[in-house]
């Protein structure tokens, strides 16, 4: 009986071990990557904080909250992801603020691009009247509204959330890894997750759309500045880029509720890493790439920073070893 039970025990060792090595490496593959975009972010929120032209223009401080909010969501959907991939269960609250919070950040980017868009639509077709309608106070006033807005879709899905008997549970602890669609507990969050996932996107697109219609036809006028209305032009169809990064990142969680229904376990975690790398973490990274690379101030201040950072550490370093 040991003998023939032997060979079963050395597979099911054996299974185990290869589902570490691959749980090793998946994480491995997503933690270095994000790492170095954090750290990337990071540095453009310190450079658009260094300096008084950054903090006094209402373009930088939209960029600002942008950048912001894609860190927090980066940074909590790889805590998701690591403790998932680890298999790490939590209970249902310390879950569902964790997923509330990532939704928060998330919805905070495609309401931004609006209003950068509308910000660059005055900037073009009302030229006199920019710095009038464009202040720090009402700049400041639109960033309030894009939180508030966010935040009170996170309190109807936690209103939502009390309709569940939860006192029918034996337990808060989970028996399923922390995602986004274990916290849709009823049909009427998942349908109102959809309805507002659809209002958000349409509008969002619905409104970029029309700014740059209106700066294209703005370019045509004679009274218009040719440069400034095509590299406004150029600034719209960049948001709308993002903007379909940012729907990416949405539509992860509906694709997850589809595929999970007819996956196995293991195949449901393999295709989760293939969707947070290419629907989570690339658009995530990919607005302060932009960003850096294309604004000519942002670049300047960016390589300023960084040549000063290699500068002193070189010193430092030649400090260290000098008698």
């Amino acid at each position: 009986m040991s003998f023939a039970s032997q060979p079963q025990t050395n597979i099911t060792a054996g299974l185990q071990y290869q589902g570490l090595l691959e749980r090793l490496m998946l994480s491995t593959l997503t933690t270095l990557p994000c790492c170095v975009f954090l750290f990337i972010n990071g540095f453009m929120l310190f450079t658009l904080r260094s300096k008084l032209v950054f903090r006094e223009t209402s373009r930088f401080i939209l960029l600002f909250n942008l950048l912001c909010a894609d860190t927090m969501q980066m940074a909590l959907s790889q805590i998701l992801y690591l403790l998932s991939i680890c298999r790490i269960r939590l209970t249902y609250p310390v879950c569902g603020f964790l997923v509330n919070v990532t939704t928060l950040t998330n919805d905070i980017s495609p309401l931004t691009l609006v209003v950068m868009s509308l910000e660059r639509y005055v900037a073009v077709c009302f030229p006199l009247r920019h710095t009038t309608i464009i202040t720090m106070r009402n700049t400041a006033v639109a960033i309030f509204v894009v939180w508030a807005f966010s935040s009170l879709n996170i309190l109807t899905r936690v209103i939502l959330l009390l309709d569940f008997p939860f006192e029918d549970l034996e337990s808060l602890q989970m028996k399923d890894i922390c995602v986004a669609l274990v916290i849709f507990l009823g049909p009427m969050s998942v349908l109102y997750d959809k309805g507002y996932t659809y209002f958000l996107f349409g509008s969002a697109s619905v409104a970029i759309t029309s700014t740059y219609i209106a700066v294209m036809i703005a370019a045509r006028s004679a009274s218009t500045d040719k440069a400034s209305a095509q590299k406004a032009r150029n600034t719209l169809l960049l948001h709308l880029v993002q903007l379909g990064l940012s729907l990416s990142s949405t539509l992860h969680n509906l694709l997850l509720v589809t595929f999970s229904k007819f996956l196995t376990r293991i195949e449901f975690v393999r295709i989760l890493y293939v969707f947070y790398v290419f629907f989570i973490i690339l658009p995530k990274c990919l607005s302060s790439l932009i960003y850096g690379l294309r604004d000519q101030t942002i670049r300047y201040a960016l390589l300023y920073h960084l040549c000063c950072r290699l500068k002193l550490s070189v010193i430092t370093a030649k400090a260290e070893v000098s008698p």
